[in-house]
């Protein structure tokens, strides 16, 4: 009998293939230190308050100490979390991330006197002290955004009260997270090689690409056999963040949820319903997408879990991590040196945490704040979709050294919104690099069909995603309740209008909501959408454009958040209040769903 296949445990991963944190600080005590020095600035600075607007220089100099607290208190939470997510086992982490946790929340409570203050001062009076002060210049558009948001900040007693609760607003949250990384109780299933392999957020996420289908059919069901026991449980940790965002946004004044989140990027709602209405416009295409996989797997029922594996049946393309390192910097060597030379120093000074160990935070992320490395989590497995995370979890690093490298601590960092264009960017012009490396019609097929299946995973379901948010904060916001069978039964309708009939809704799939933690962010998906949608024009003008073009791009990723995420982007070449970036994005798939089509059916 073989013996099982298990994740390695974290002192077991090699050297080299994890990220060194000692550059953040070099030992625990090192960060003790800063988390002390943390509680004795947050402890004086309530000093500030009564002279914060009684001249230019006071409100300079309370400004510079504000942000240098959250500058040391960032950096302390940066590190105990990444520490965390290698291991979510190891208690010691366990318990600093809690700690910094709590930080942030009695930091927050501490402070919560600073915007009512600066708000108190009147407009006229403020500015006449930025006029005269050439620091407070540098934070003109911060005081300017923060004076725009009058309206939704509460006098400093309410403010201090929910950010000294803000830990605990998180509990659902974090309660969902240890469930989903540590204690799910995932079986043994066999693999490809028909070996005993542990299941895991990764190791599914590879079998279900697996071209042997009854494979990823007993991946697909032993996965939601899991979470269908705890689908009451989750449901519930589910509604509880919906309403404590319900709750955040109507103390503070908004009409909804989602007014409060988009409001908090400066985007206007309307961005968010013409991706809806664009979206749904263009479902015919995703239905003809998904009759094509039906037809060319030749199934009678296709079904959900036929969704991943490629049209073109075993993979012609596959990446050791060294090898993918190497295509990351041949598909972005068009945007010049100094890009690739960013991605050589990830690389070289390990940047980067590779593989995955058991109780690693699943999935992959670009982490790290203005005074560290923008470090990468990733679970690697040897395939196509693990080079595109690759490209694109680089793509949010560099963006973010970019930034930090070029802006003030105050604009170091970026709106959500634009950060998944930079990432997405990245995708499509490894997309692009690939097409034009690839002459085979067999690879140029897969391709093709990875690109289709990128484009239906990003636009098309980052937006059903989006539609199932908005739906859980408007029934909870109506007094619904959220319980695990109408959430499931929502996901299902809505889960097949958006594939459409030739494709079984098969029950398990019911439950994906459960298990999705993005549904823990607060309105995010639909930023991977539209992200998409704008990178696939700005990757045309990047590839086919001028160095005008190419230029407007790196000053994008140059901008942190100096302006507001829209200005930002039109500043590199997408209006994106405007659906001409989307129309676009169909047209692209369109045309490359008529090139496979033709590949696959001559």
């Amino acid at each position: 009998m073989s013996a099982i296949k298990t994740l390695p445990k974290r002192e077991d991963v090699p050297t080299e293939l994890t990220w060194d944190l000692t550059t953040i600080y070099p030992t625990d005590d090192a960060w003790e230190q800063d988390y002390q020095a943390v509680v004795t600035l947050a402890d004086q600075l309530p000093a500030i308050q009564k002279d914060l607007g009684a001249s230019a220089r006071d409100l300079s100099n309370g400004l510079d100490q504000y942000f240098d607290l959250y500058r040391k208190l960032e950096k302390v939470y940066v590190y105990s979390s990444l520490k965390h997510n290698q291991d979510n086992n190891n208690t010691t982490y366990q318990a600093l991330n809690q700690r910094a946790s709590a930080l942030l929340a009695q930091v927050g409570a501490k402070l919560a006197f600073f915007e009512p203050a600066i708000l108190a001062i009147p407009e006229a009076q403020l500015n006449q002290f930025i006029n005269e002060n050439s620091n407070l210049k540098v934070y003109r558009h911060y005081l300017e955004t923060l004076t725009a948001t009058r309206a939704h900040i509460l006098d400093e007693a309410s403010e201090k009260l929910l950010a000294g609760a803000s830990d605990i607003f998180e509990g659902s949250a974090d309660t969902f997270n240890i469930l989903n990384d540590v204690d799910l109780p995932f079986p043994v299933i066999k693999d490809e090689r028909d070996q005993d392999t542990q299941l895991s957020q990764g190791v599914y996420g590879r079998l279900i690409e697996s071209t042997d289908r009854a494979v990823r059919q007993n991946a697909f069901k032993q996965l939601y056999k899991v979470y269908g026991q705890f689908r009451n449980t989750l449901a519930a940790t589910l509604s509880n963040y919906v309403k404590m965002h319900n709750y955040q946004a109507q103390v503070h004044h908004y009409d909804s949820a989602r007014a409060a989140a988009l409001g908090a990027n400066q985007i206007p709602e309307t961005v968010y319903e013409t991706l809806v209405k664009l979206v749904n416009k263009n479902l015919p295409l995703l239905h003809r997408y998904v009759a094509l996989r039906k037809k060319i797997l030749g199934v009678d029922e296709l079904h959900m879990y036929d969704m991943y594996t490629p049209l073109t049946g075993k993979p012609s393309l596959t990446y050791t991590y060294p090898e993918a390192k190497a295509e990351v910097l041949n598909a972005t060597a068009v945007l010049g040196h100094e890009y690739t030379s960013i991605v050589e120093e990830a690389y070289a000074n390990r940047w980067i945490d590779v593989v995955e160990n058991q109780g690693k935070t699943s999935g992959a992320y670009s982490g790290g704040m203005y005074d560290t490395n923008p470090f990468i989590l990733l679970n690697w497995q040897d395939n196509l979709n693990n080079l595109y995370t690759l490209v694109h979890e680089m793509g949010h690093s560099v963006h973010s050294y970019y930034s930090h490298h070029n802006q003030p601590y105050v604009y170091g960092d970026y709106a959500i919104f634009v950060a998944e264009i930079a990432s997405t960017t990245n995708e499509n012009l490894l997309t692009d690099y690939l097409l034009k490396q690839q002459t085979d019609p067999k690879t140029r097929a897969y391709i093709l069909n990875y690109y289709l299946d990128g484009f239906k995973g990003t636009i098309f379901r980052q937006t059903q995603f989006a539609e199932f948010e908005h739906f859980l904060h408007t029934e909870a916001a109506k007094g619904q309740p959220l319980t695990a069978q109408s959430l499931s039964d929502y996901y299902a309708e809505l889960n097949q209008r958006y594939y459409g009939p030739a494709v079984v809704n098969d029950p398990e799939i019911a439950l994906e909501w459960s298990r999705i933690p993005h549904f823990y962010y607060n309105y995010y998906v639909y930023q991977y959408a539209t992200g998409f949608a704008a990178a696939t024009t700005l990757s045309d003008k990047i590839v086919n454009g001028n160095a005008t073009d190419r230029q407007a791009y790196l000053n994008y990723l140059k901008s942190g958040s100096s302006k507001d995420p829209i200005t930002i982007m039109q500043g590199a070449g997408v209006d994106m209040t405007q659906p001409a970036y989307l129309e676009k994005a169909f047209q692209v798939f369109e045309t490359r769903l008529n090139e496979l089509e033709k590949l696959l059916t001559d």
